[in-house]
């Protein structure tokens, strides 16, 4: 229309041509407009257009200064960027804030940076190794020329927090492999020369951040600039090898935490003091549970009568409910000749996780202690010849398992070098897949469920990393096919789920059940995997109702994880008071002097009788310290017996849970205690 209006114009020729040029620069620069707008969608499906090129932090600023001030980082089409990644592209974007895991781990990586920087002011021949964010905060690591006191770590405090005051814009920059090694040489960071030669070999430019005087080779994401960061504590400091290595260098790392306000690192800290009093390895050793020898070494506990009969109780428990559900016990052997796990794939991609016994150079066999039981089962299937009628076969085992982890990663029993496991593994057909894999998950809830540990837990569905094809067996094509048979299998079930990429096993994508222990740490404690690969690499078939040989879907499980880990979990979750039906001693009967200790030891004996586990404390102390005592154990049930108790033939009931209940019979007792150890009471 303003066209034809500009066509039809009267008066000079002169003022039409300037309209007409006009109009046409303005349609030139509407149409480059339309041309390099964006669309981008934002959470909860909202569209807005931005300019091509706008950066995550600007999309931030336009939906309100407060969410600005809030993002941590961004997601962009499902994958966590930088606030200053460019959206060159219609895309899917998430402001990430300190409410968000995502969020919570750009916030303590920049503090990393913030406290690497203090520390470089503080000591100038300060040699910088790794500063990774945890679940729980972050650290460094450091290669200095003295070990640091606790007032450093206060000194070093206080210039982080001159730092953040400072508020300096963090840049990232990036250059190729050569200049990258030649910028780490001349500040003399020779660990990080390491980092970037190792990563050069890919192809790609080295990112780094800088901030004020400080540069550190980094991938990101991180905040815009270090007065983001307001409350932060340094908590503690280690010794740790460089990359966990034991023949390297011992360096010294610094733990912290960081928070957007100073009442949440407060609440924070006072959180840290009560998990030390449930931390299982300080409550474990005090109620005689577990112990260590360094003469034995690292990631070895000794399981102690209690801690050996609770195990016990648990595998037994496992066993036996697994037996119910169709599933056939195996044992198998501890180790294997190299060859077992070449087939399977474990001497390629996880040898350095294993404990090899001989030398490949010099031995004719070499052996080594199994990290895992998949390969020896599947010799139970290939023992004869397999129908499809056959299927599913299950096959379970108590596994003793052995991996050779770093000494740095060793904690109490969560995380060890021999523990044991409940694993299976199944074989079905392809209609048969789902139905297997919701009734392992099935099984796993209802330990959960049963130990009181369901509402803990988070589910993880561990996929393969495309970029890092080294890492698994099989083509792209298979990966596709078994993570989108376990995507339909978890959407089916009603699954909610994080995706971890790269977590996957070798072989296959998992399913795990995540778990925190008392001070946050987040491990797995049950998997369950799908693999089509290891089946065919073995030659483990079954012959089809149309007669042709096929090969079968395996489903690698766990029912209730390791044992230890879980014992360890247990400990925390209940400070110590395990439910009666799991704990190692749950009567203890009082008498109040040696004169009631013969009426005391037929107590005992009745209870014994009737498979409780008791016993009766006959030392010649006063009763009220026999009570604090089986109080300080967690003992659930105290039967104090007087005068009173034996001329009336009753007892006198004391409970960890209510207190006192008053006098009773013993068969009364009995019925109460034997239904809650039936019941299995939480």
């Amino acid at each position: 229309r303003e066209i034809f209006l500009l066509l039809n114009l009267g008066g000079n020729t002169e003022r039409k041509a300037s309209s007409l040029f006009g109009m046409r620069l303005f349609l030139i620069i509407l149409v480059k407009e339309r041309i390099t707008m964006v669309k981008v969608t934002l959470k909860g499906g909202a569209v807005k257009e931005y300019d091509d090129n706008v950066t995550v932090a600007e999309i931030a600023k336009s939906l309100g200064g407060g969410l600005y001030k809030a993002a941590c980082a961004g997601k962009l089409n499902g994958r966590v960027v930088d606030l200053r990644t460019p959206v060159t592209e219609d895309s899917e974007v998430e402001l990430l804030t300190f409410d968000s895991q995502e969020g919570k781990r750009a916030y303590w990586h920049t503090t990393s940076h913030i406290m690497a920087q203090a520390v470089g002011r503080l000591f100038p021949d300060a040699v910088f190794a790794i500063g990774p964010s945890i679940d729980q905060g972050f650290y460094y690591d450091f290669d200095l020329p003295r070990n640091l006191t606790p007032d450093d770590l206060t000194a070093i405090e206080s210039e982080m927090k001159k730092i953040i005051k400072e508020d300096e814009p963090l840049e990232r920059f990036e250059l190729e492999p050569e200049e990258a090694v030649k910028l780490m040489k001349e500040k003399g960071q020779p660990y990080k020369v390491e980092l970037i030669q190792e990563h050069s070999g890919k192809g790609e430019k080295i990112s780094f951040y800088r901030q004020g005087d400080f540069v550190d080779l980094c991938a990101g994401p991180h905040l815009m600039s270090t007065g983001k960061v307001k409350a932060v504590k340094l908590t503690s400091c280690t010794g740790a090898y460089w990359r966990g290595d034991s023949k390297s260098k011992m360096l010294q790392r610094v733990y912290g935490i960081s928070f957007p306000k100073a009442s949440e690192l407060t609440a924070h800290l006072e959180a840290m003091e009560e998990a030390k009093k449930r931390d299982h390895n300080k409550l474990g050793r005090e109620l005689g549970y577990f112990t260590t020898c360094d003469i034995i070494g690292q990631g070895l506990p000794i399981l102690l009568p209690n801690g050996a009969r609770v195990i016990q109780l648990l595998q037994r428990f496992v066993e036996d409910e697994e037996q119910k559900r169709g599933w056939l016990l195996t044992k198998t052997p501890y180790m294997a000749k190299s060859d077992l796990y070449k087939l399977s794939g474990h001497w390629d991609h996880y040898k350095d996780g294993m404990f090899v016994l001989g030398d490949e150079e010099k031995d004719d066999e070499v052996f080594a202690l199994r990290p895992m039981t998949c390969p020896f089962q599947y010799q139970a299937y290939l023992n004869k010849k397999r129908s499809y009628r056959d299927l599913p076969l299950r096959y379970n085992e108590t596994s003793t398992l052995f991996r050779n982890e770093a000494s740095g990663e060793m904690h109490g029993l969560i995380r060890v070098r021999q523990f044991t496991i409940s694993e299976g593994h199944l074989m079905c057909r392809p209609d048969q897949l789902e139905e297997e894999f919701k009734s392992c998950l099935q099984l796993a809830n209802y330990m959960l469920e049963t130990l009181g540990l369901a509402e803990d837990v988070s589910y993880r569905f561990s996929q393969w990393d495309p970029e890092d094809k080294d890492k698994y067996i099989g083509t792209p094509e298979q990966w596709d096919e078994a993570q989108s048979a376990m995507k339909r299998i978890l959407d089916h079930l009603g699954i909610e789920y994080a995706i971890g990429v790269g977590e996957a096993a070798f072989y296959g994508p998992k399913l795990d059940i995540q778990i925190k222990n008392v001070f946050g740490k987040e491990d797995t404690l049950i998997t369950i995997q799908i693999d089509q690969l290891l089946a065919e690499k073995f030659g483990m078939e079954y012959v089809d109702a149309d007669g042709k040989a096929k090969n079968p879907y395996i489903i690698h499980r766990t029912s209730i994880g390791c044992y230890e880990r879980t014992l360890a979990l247990l400990i925390e979750k209940y400070a110590g008071a395990l439910p009666m039906w799991l704990m190692p001693e749950q009567v203890r009967v009082l008498p109040i002097s040696e004169k009631f200790l013969d009426k005391a030891l037929e107590v005992d004996r009745e209870l014994k009788a009737q498979g409780i586990r008791s016993t009766a404390d006959s030392r010649n102390e006063k009763i009220g310290y026999k009570i604090r005592e089986a109080q300080m154990e967690k003992i659930p049930y105290m039967l104090i017996i007087g005068e009173k108790e034996v001329q009336e033939n009753v007892v006198s009931v004391r409970s960890r849970k209510d207190g006192v209940l008053g006098s009773m019979s013993l068969e009364t007792f009995l019925e109460k205690a034997l239904t809650e150890i039936r019941e299995k009471t939480k």
